[in-house]
């Protein structure tokens, strides 16, 4: 699902004229974007606000939530760097997890860490996309700030 700035509402992401389908796992969190951010393709972006991974209990589309970022997840799609925020809510009655921190995560959620890894690095198929790195909440704060609309 893609959210428009020009019409204000969620449709179904467009490939080739025909709505875009995942045929794998449900995805391991709440996955969104980050409202008043934008990748400028220009600055080496993909033209779309930042990807962001809630950890927590299932949402609603369109929700904003106030989240902590605890960590960043960098990727390689289609030779392009595509970064995730990982985050969990800030209201306790949406938290899964106890993680404050990439420590936290790295710490108490290490299989989750693997999981999140893994699902990403095999939904769109063997070898398309490739795991570069991870960050922790300082990394992630930079992500969100470089593409925040000023």
């Amino acid at each position: 699902i893609e959210y428009s700035y020009a019409t204000n509402s969620f449709s179904a992401d467009q490939i080739d004229g025909a709505d875009r389908s995942i045929e794998f796992l449900s995805y391991p969190g709440n996955y969104g974007f980050i409202p008043s951010t934008m990748m400028e393709i220009l600055q080496g972006g993909d033209g779309d606000a930042l990807d962001i991974l809630l950890i927590s209990e299932s949402i609603d589309t369109g929700t904003i939530v106030d989240v902590i970022p605890i960590g960043l997840l960098v990727l390689e799609d289609s030779n392009e760097i595509d970064t995730k925020i990982i985050a969990v809510p800030v209201n306790k009655s949406l938290k899964i997890i106890n993680a404050k921190n990439y420590s936290d995560l790295n710490k108490d959620y290490l299989v989750l860490k693997d999981i999140i890894k893994l699902w990403f690095i095999n939904y769109k198929g063997d070898g398309v996309v490739k795991f570069i790195k991870w960050g922790d909440e300082i990394d992630a704060k930079v992500e969100i700030n470089k593409w925040a609309l000023k």
